[in-house]
């Protein structure tokens, strides 16, 4: 479902954005909200997102089983106890999780998604009412314009998704949906999950 565009260096994700919480507050993830963090490789928003929610779970999921080891030992480390790694094809998403959540969280990974709109749908089913659909991505320029530590960084520029391609992918799903940037390169595009009905009708 995720096209592989190579888990990035932890060192690098330091650099562009120092300040993981913050990123996650501006978007609306606060504490007491369960989250689950899908696509999240070895965790780099994992444990910021373990520490601002406080006791409520946040549900890891990934399909490689490296990266939630390191992820795992991550967490223990950082008494990040309420950090659940969770083995699974984000296709199944609402059956992978154990439970419904406030937030389903995909950052830096959706432009890989293969049928995006479907996964919308999904991210919708996962939620709890009033819960929120939150897809952190690089915006649509070139890679040459987007780089860290002098060196261009980000997903190859045909993957890319423009603001307005996100949000009419969450269109299929999402009635109330919100924009919020995030320099220097991101921004976010958040929908509320304002009902419990069935879209896959």
């Amino acid at each position: 479902m995720f096209e592989n565009t190579r888990q990035p260096d932890w060192d690098w994700w330091e650099t562009l954005w120092p300040e993981p919480k913050a990123v996650l507050r501006r978007v609306g993830i606060d504490a007491g909200q369960s989250v689950a963090d899908v696509g999240s490789g070895n965790g780099y928003f994992t444990l910021p997102l373990s520490e601002v929610v406080g006791d409520e779970p946040v549900y890891a999921v990934d399909i490689d089983d490296a990266l939630l080891d390191e992820l795992s030992t991550r967490a223990d480390d950082r008494d990040c106890a309420n950090v659940r790694c969770l083995h699974g094809d984000a296709r199944n998403l609402p059956d992978v999780l154990p439970e419904p959540v406030d937030v389903v969280l995909v950052a830096n990974t959706f432009h890989g998604v293969e049928r995006q709109a479907e996964f919308a749908r999904l991210a919708r089913e996962s939620l709890r009412p009033g819960g929120r659909f939150v897809v952190v991505n690089w915006h649509d320029l070139p890679r040459a314009e987007t780089t860290v530590d002098g060196e261009p960084r980000g997903p190859p520029e045909d993957l890319r998704m423009s603001v307005a391609e996100t949000r009419e992918v969450f269109s299929a799903a999402f009635d109330d949906r919100e924009t919020v940037d995030l320099p220097p390169y991101h921004y976010a595009v958040v929908g509320r999950n304002e009902s419990t009905g069935d879209l896959s009708a």
